[in-house]
């Protein structure tokens, strides 16, 4: 009586690492840009909210000077740090700093509601308009 085997062949079993390994080429560099991407956003949502609330603080004390010192301001976290860089009685300039994996990304927002990108890791840009936010420096906002 004849006896079959079960399995798989090697030349099978190499054929589907093969296949796997190519799509894992393309798999992890997307999800790492999507990740980043996806905690560039904490940096976009904070300096948003600080200009409504910096307008806030302005009214009540007819000065932006000392705002960085208000609970509405925003607070750091593992991935960025934020910072008053320039405040006067008229002008003020709001700067978030990534740290950690978001090391390299510096975006800013100021009294006129500008946004900018002044520093950015290799491949992502910069831009004195617009916060970048795809590599290549691209903007979506």
């Amino acid at each position: 009586m004849k006896t079959s085997q079960r399995g798989f062949t090697l030349i099978e079993i190499m054929v589907a690492v093969a296949i796997v390994g190519i799509l894992m080429a393309f798999a992890i560099p997307s999800y790492t840009e999507y990740v980043i991407r996806g905690r560039l956003s904490e940096a976009f949502t904070a300096l948003g909210g600080a200009q409504p609330a910096a307008e806030q603080y302005w009214a009540n004390n007819r000065s932006y000077a000392g705002f960085d010192a208000a609970a509405a301001f925003p607070a750091g976290t593992a991935n960025f740090s934020y910072a008053l860089t320039t405040a006067t009685a008229s002008t003020y300039t709001i700067t978030a700093t990534g740290s950690g994996k978001m090391a390299g990304f510096i975006y800013t927002i100021d009294q006129n509601g500008t946004h900018a990108t002044t520093g950015s890791p290799t491949g992502w840009g910069t831009s004195a308009s617009c916060w970048v936010d795809h590599k290549g420096g691209a903007c979506s906002n």
